[in-house]
């Protein structure tokens, strides 16, 4: 159906209409953000089942709370909502190769 690219705070609040209030309280990087992003393109797509991946993928701009390899992985669907943390040890490549494996296999486990 679609994906959305969306980096900036502004593209997920203004397509994913992720609350700026979520983003503020929790950061970009968090089970909050990454649950409305799913919830968001859920809605924007019309679809029975959305994901969202936010996260830290490196080489820089991680810190001591939200290091790098930090990632939230969202989905939703009908019925549910959520989200799952992973902290990632790769480069930046693998670390993004990390969250696609895990964001598929999070959506076959929400079709079993």
């Amino acid at each position: 159906l679609g994906g959305v690219i969306a980096y900036q705070h502004e593209v997920k609040e203004a397509l994913l209409h992720v609350p700026h209030d979520v983003i503020a309280a929790h950061g970009a990087v968090s089970s909050e953000t990454a649950e409305a992003m799913a919830r968001g393109c859920r809605d924007l797509f019309k679809c029975d089942i959305a994901v969202s991946i936010t996260g830290i993928a490196g080489p820089g701009g991680g810190s001591a709370e939200k290091p790098v390899g930090l990632t939230y992985i969202g989905l939703a669907t009908e019925s549910c909502v959520l989200s799952r943390r992973f902290q990632w040890e790769g480069n930046r490549t693998q670390n993004k190769e990390s969250s696609a494996n895990a964001a598929m296999k999070l959506i076959l486990s929400a079709l079993e």
